[in-house]
């Protein structure tokens, strides 16, 4: 008998502590649906000077799915269309990027409180290499930050190479 209890214990116990992580991952999602708009800048590469932007987001969500899907402008005659659609499982993140001229990007990650840390492989070389950074961070209560960074092949630094502040509608 008390075998059978110990077990149903150590069951109980398990589902408590893997229940939040699901619950918060969730409700995290959940926080970032809407639609967006917003300012920013975009450097087409590391050692070129950053382009005023400005862009319109719509995201959706389900308890383990982000998509992410805008378009910005620039210079009064450049428009690109920028899109993140990602799935969350066992605290990972994984999906596509478009957005950079290279063609649809791999995307990889975690979510660090209220952001996502997330790698980029291009699926072409840019900027010397195939791999970037994109932080996708929740601010505040209506706000959104998007901010990609890559290396310098010049200086080996890390340069941001786009960041987009927004704020939901």
């Amino acid at each position: 008998m008390r075998h059978v209890n110990a077990g149903c214990l150590i069951c109980c116990a398990a589902a408590l502590l893997f229940t939040p992580a699901q619950a918060s991952e969730a409700q995290f999602l959940g926080g970032l649906k809407g639609q967006y708009v917003g300012k920013g800048q975009v450097r087409l590469r590391t050692n070129r000077q950053p382009i005023n932007i400005s862009c319109t987001f719509t995201s959706t969500t389900s308890p383990s799915s982000l998509s992410l899907k805008g378009r910005c402008r620039g210079l009064l005659v450049v428009s690109r269309a920028v899109g993140v659609d990602l799935k969350a499982s066992g605290g990972t993140y994984r999906g596509s990027y478009i957005g950079a001229g290279s063609g649809p990007a791999s995307l990889s990650g975690r979510r660090k409180g209220n952001s996502l840390a997330l790698t980029i492989q291009w699926a072409k070389p840019i900027n010397g290499d195939r791999r970037a950074s994109l932080t996708v961070a929740q601010t505040g209560a209506r706000g959104l930050k998007l901010t990609t960074s890559d290396r310098d092949p010049a200086s080996g630094k890390t340069v941001v190479t786009s960041q987009i502040t927004l704020q939901r509608q």
